[in-house]
């Protein structure tokens, strides 16, 4: 991978850690002299936070380490693992956070401090956005599943916090249950998160294909190449930060094995142009030779046109 791919992981995974230190510590003073249900609430998603932002710091460096004998693709799948783990957290953290919302609704409590609450909560929220704009570069330049991840419950942070100060002015203006009424809304919208940032995780373990409009765009470099028959069994997937390409060329059986690999070499190096971290394996058979269902022709057959 490229050194300004992995700075910018680095940079990232190392602004959350410290976003989340700030924001667990300014929560925790406005939790102990405010009393609130909601910024409790709050405390408790940063304090996932601050444990899935440690484990990314840690998944990160780790993927970012080059193959070895024992780890022939490398490290990636770190990623995806880490991202499974926070799930795992952010559902423990929305449980937590709906008992203590029953528990706070069946014995009321006002709400004490509103004013410092709030001023914590919009700072909250300015450090997030900015957090945000930081993972949101990461993100564009390396498409890491974890600070994909990261950035997911981060952003639901945004809504936690909006919701957090609409508890607070109402529990000021009478309204006591709306503190504990907004936490288990905040409780439930983590359920969601963490449910989407499993599956992401899942399908990378799985190694799902890439996009179609990624394999769309390899089958295009390949059908530029006049001498190509045809193509099959193409097969893709990604581990951390590497995408993997395998594909079959159909070439004419008389050719030369050299003039053959020129071919392949030059598909290669167009694939690796669109996908700058990709490890593309190709194999060339000679097309008169080759019956294989999940097969790509051109130009198609009379009865396809």
């Amino acid at each position: 991978m490229g050194m300004d791919r992995a700075k910018q992981l680095r940079i990232a995974t190392y602004a959350s850690v410290a976003t989340a230190v700030v924001l667990v510590s300014m929560k925790l003073g406005a939790w102990l002299m405010t009393g609130s249900v909601s910024i409790l609430a709050s405390l408790m998603d940063s304090l996932m936070d601050s444990a899935a932002s440690a484990l990314n710091l840690l998944a990160v460096r780790y993927s970012l380490m080059p193959a070895d004998k024992e780890h022939r693709f490398g490290h990636g799948k770190a990623e995806p693992l880490a991202g499974l783990a926070q799930a795992a957290f952010i559902s423990g953290s929305a449980v937590f956070l709906i008992l203590h919302a029953v528990e706070r609704l069946r014995f009321p409590r006002a709400v004490e401090e509103v004013g410092i609450g709030v001023a914590v909560m919009v700072v909250s929220i300015v450090l997030t956005a900015l957090l945000l704009l930081i993972q949101r570069r990461a993100i564009q330049q390396t498409q890491s599943s974890a600070i994909r991840a990261d950035a997911l419950h981060y952003a639901t942070d945004l809504l936690t916090n909006l919701t957090v100060i609409v508890a607070l002015l109402l529990s000021k203006y009478g309204w006591v249950w709306a503190d504990s009424a907004m936490a288990m809304l905040v409780a439930v919208y983590i359920f969601y998160s963490a449910a989407r940032i499993g599956y992401e995780a899942v399908q990378q373990l799985l190694d799902r294909e890439l996009g179609a409009e990624t394999q769309e765009q390899i089958l295009t470099i390949v059908r530029r190449e006049p001498e190509v028959r045809g193509i099959h069994d193409l097969r893709t997937r990604q581990s951390g930060q590497v995408q993997f390409v395998q594909l079959h060329l159909e070439l004419d059986g008389g050719l030369a094995l050299e003039h053959a690999h020129a071919i392949a070499d030059r598909i290669e190096r167009e694939i690796s142009t669109l996908l700058p971290d990709a490890e593309v394996i190709i194999h060339q058979d000679p097309s008169d030779v080759t019956e294989h269902v999940d097969r790509v022709l051109w130009p198609p057959p009379p009865q396809e046109r």
